[in-house]
């Protein structure tokens, strides 16, 4: 199993930084897919009879909120997953530095997704200006249509979790990789050389013979 192991081309700390670089990378294009698949919101700015401007949304357009959030924190845990069976396969580098470049990695992902998504999000929707809607008294309703949302809140604690998902789920698909994997060092480099019995059996202190009894003084 280890004969076939070759040694890395590239140390732990470049393979680290191809991987968390990686992972921002396909955040990136994981946002602007979003921005193109989430759903926007429709509603409306109205001029009441009071002069005064209110916006409101159409029949239950504003579930779009959960729904454009949802599905951001969905392709970030298909790109978390997809992410540590690739890091997996790099055989010579498993270990804590790569799970280490896997978690980092993931955080930036999605960094860089909910910024890509929202940013295309507002260059292809626009956001709502309730002061400079077109309405008049002869106009009291103009039609809006608003950018989706990439978090399902503003709080920090809420946005804190969207960005450390796709972390721990990368970690866990990378943690039952590794546990069910026969060897203790999971094939990496470099191998661990274990005492192979005739039998093919891993050797244990139990097999080692008895030392021979010391020869009698003259």
């Amino acid at each position: 199993m280890t004969a076939a192991l070759s040694a890395p081309t590239v140390s732990q700390a470049k393979a680290a930084v191809v991987v968390v670089a990686g992972l921002a990378v396909a955040g990136g294009a994981v946002g602007a897919a979003w921005a193109w698949l989430a759903p926007p919101i429709h509603g409306i700015v109205a001029l009441t009879r009071t002069g005064d401007r209110v916006k409101a949304y159409l029949g239950a357009e504003s579930d779009n909120w959960f729904t454009s959030a949802f599905l951001m924190i969905g392709i970030l845990g298909v790109l978390a997953v997809v992410a540590a069976i690739l890091v997996w396969q790099w055989r010579s580098h498993r270990g804590p530095n790569t799970v280490l470049a896997l978690v980092v990695g993931s955080v930036a992902a999605a960094a860089a997704a909910v910024g890509a998504g929202a940013l295309c999000a507002h260059l292809r929707w626009g956001s709502v200006d309730i002061a400079g809607a077109p309405v008049s008294e002869q106009h009291r309703v103009h039609y809006v249509t608003e950018a989706p949302a990439v978090f399902f809140g503003h709080s920090p604690l809420q946005i804190a979790a969207t960005l450390m998902f796709p972390a721990a789920v990368a970690a866990i698909v990378y943690l039952f990789a590794a546990v069910g994997f026969p060897r203790d060092d999971l094939g990496a480099w470099p191998p661990v050389e274990y005492p192979q019995l005739p039998t093919g059996r891993i050797g244990t202190a139990a097999d080692v013979p008895p030392a021979a009894p010391a020869a009698p003084s003259p």
